[in-house]
């Protein structure tokens, strides 16, 4: 399955509240994403919150997109990834 860093803008601010509502939230993104074969792995987000950098694993990059949408999230720029593991030259 390829993996894709998704890069999101928040010119607002991306505030998830860190309870029940929040946690409700993340589980919705991850059941709409499920049911285009598409996985949240992690996300990274920058300190001022209005940048996010977020990891999936899905089919191709329509994917993402159509489930971004569903999920009322933006993309402002999807790219393929491999992992570069420094011990790998150990």
């Amino acid at each position: 399955m390829p993996r894709y860093v998704i890069e999101r803008e928040f010119p607002d601010g991306l505030n998830i509240p860190v309870n029940k509502d929040g946690a409700k939230t993340c589980l919705n993104v991850v059941g709409n994403n499920a049911t285009d074969g598409v996985t949240w792995i992690h996300s990274y987000v920058s300190l001022d919150k209005r940048k996010t950098f977020c990891v999936y694993d899905g089919p191709n990059p329509e994917a993402i997109r159509r489930v971004a949408t569903r999920n009322g999230l933006p993309v402002n720029r999807i790219s393929e990834v491999q992992v570069l593991d420094p011990y790998f030259y150990h």
